[in-house]
């Protein structure tokens, strides 16, 4: 973790191609999630560091050679940059779980490499020619037309803390693929793999100065001003609804570009026909994976009534196979969530739940976890004879809580799952196809996975409908939301007399 260590003693914030303090010498330590050891102290921002990082980034982009760099040379340098990843992997993985909480598995097999892999995808949309030729025109006069993408100007991204590293990559590679210059700023609680990421970079010299800044601090304060400010040109942020809304009144301001990932309340609909054995396991996988800290986590089930208590009975069985456990262990399923704080606000859900009636059939509550104590671990939970008037149902908790409703006709399923302010994910079970993709296309969802949860692919769009977002991410829509839209016209006469508006507005010369 040499980069890590780099960054940190350069005083933890990178601006205009070189590592520095914070203005005002402020720091904050970060910890380890499950043991409460320190892992590094960064630099915390303010107003004026976020002052001279857009400066930066706005010289980079007005004066600087990057938004004019061919597409070919920009995907060289995303290749490089997946192959720094790649190329310390282990200790990435190692960093994330150390940080974030999450199993040392997930991040060797998920989190990693699915950098490395939406690094390679964007590179490869980069090598798309921004001309976009238009249908032939004769009429008002013969033109050729086109239409011409570029560059936004400066993207200010601004982190979540569930899943920092993939998180930082889903953001960065379009924004560079594109041609922008970027403000890079993860979440208070989880910087480190942000910040071992461009200080490879960095290492590497893999991009001009100022095209890559990176700020840490907390979010009220750097994310609002980031958000507020007139020299920023687009804000993309992933986070909480509530903050959304905040973020994106800050940017009307000055009408900023805006691209938000919101909160979630996924519904999974077991179908009457499903494989209940890969449904109970996909319905576990939709809720649990990464601690149920996910904003497109499936933590509804619906659950048709034939099936409702058999599969109650299949889900806690199963559930209680997982394994909660120091995330360095590679037999561990569910880590630590990412804070006691966090780990609170989860225990205030199911205080909620019981009191609203539900009934708990698993888990429940905080777990002791040897060698971990600081470390707050939370049992995998199940609420069963849950109806959406209940909090649990309606409100996103972030954490491993699942609540399970019976519904009587699929009609009534499909309408149990709208009636959500967010429209982020939902999954389908089912071994009839035909029938699920019909009930995937009457889901207000943004993305419906069937027979499968949280499988995000690279090429294809990601977001939300309703209170879930505003745009999508990744794939061809990704990165054109990185881009302005301009129309070329180029007339094709070239003569004076015979012009629409010759004979509209100009009155003819003597002797023309």
């Amino acid at each position: 973790m040499d980069d890590l260590a780099t960054a940190l003693a350069a005083g933890g914030l990178y601006l205009d191609g070189r590592w520095c303090a914070a203005g005002d010498g402020g720091q904050a330590q970060i910890v380890e999630a499950a043991t409460g050891a320190p892992l590094g102290t960064v630099a915390r921002a303010s107003r004026h560091d976020v002052d001279r990082a857009v400066a930066a980034a706005r010289a980079a982009f007005d004066r600087g050679p990057w938004p004019h760099t061919p597409g070919r040379e920009r995907a060289r340098i995303l290749h490089a940059i997946a192959d720094l990843i790649e190329h310390q992997s282990a200790a990435f993985a190692e960093l994330e779980a150390r940080n974030l909480g999450v199993p040392l598995r997930k991040a060797m097999f998920v989190d990693v490499p699915m950098a490395v892999e939406h690094l390679r995808t964007f590179a490869e949309l980069a090598r798309l020619h921004p001309y976009e030729p238009l249908p032939w025109t004769d009429m008002p006069s013969v033109s050729w037309n086109f239409v011409w993408r570029e560059p936004i100007g400066v993207c200010a991204q601004i982190l979540p803390w569930n899943y920092p590293l993939l998180m930082a990559v889903w953001k960065l590679a379009p924004a560079l693929a594109t041609g922008n210059t970027v403000i890079l700023k993860p979440a208070s609680a989880t910087p480190l793999t942000a910040l071992m990421l461009v200080s490879a970079i960095d290492r590497a010299a893999l991009l001009p100065r100022g095209v890559l800044n990176l700020l840490t601090g907390p979010g009220v304060e750097i994310g609002e001003a980031l958000a507020g400010h007139a020299g920023v040109d687009k804000v993309s942020f992933t986070g909480s609804t509530a903050v959304g809304r905040r973020i994106m009144a800050l940017a009307s301001d000055t009408i900023k570009r805006v691209t938000l990932e919101l909160g979630g309340k996924s519904p999974s609909l077991i179908l009457p026909d499903a494989d209940l054995d890969l449904a109970v396991d996909g319905v576990l996988f939709g809720v649990y994976f990464n601690g149920g800290q996910s904003c497109e986590a499936g933590t509804r089930c619906l659950v048709p009534r034939e099936h409702y208590e058999a599969v109650i009975a299949r889900l806690v069985r199963r559930v209680q196979a997982l394994t909660v456990g120091d995330p360095l262990d590679l037999a561990t399923d569910i880590g630590p969530l990412v804070s006691a704080s966090q780990a609170a606000t989860v225990e205030r859900y199911i205080a909620n739940g019981l009191a609203e009636g539900a009934r708990l059939v698993a888990g429940g509550g905080r777990i002791a976890v040897p060698g971990c104590a600081a470390g707050a671990f939370i049992a995998p939970t199940i609420f069963a004879d849950v109806h959406n008037q209940m909090t649990i149902a309606r409100e996103e908790i972030f954490g491993p809580v699942l609540a399970v409703m019976p519904y009587d006709s699929i009609s009534e399923a499909i309408e149990i799952a709208n009636a959500s302010p967010y429209g982020l994910g939902a999954a389908v079970w089912s071994r009839d196809i035909q029938a699920a993709i019909e009930v995937a296309r009457r889901i207000r969802a943004g993305t419906v996975w069937i027979n499968d949860h949280h499988l995000i692919v690279p090429h294809a769009p990601f977001g939300g409908y309703k209170q879930s977002g505003l745009g999508r991410e990744h794939g061809l829509q990704g990165m054109l939301a990185y881009t302005e839209t301009k129309h070329i016209h180029v007339d094709l006469f070239q003569r004076r007399q015979g012009r629409i508006w010759w004979d509209v507005l100009l009155p003819p010369e003597d002797g023309a």
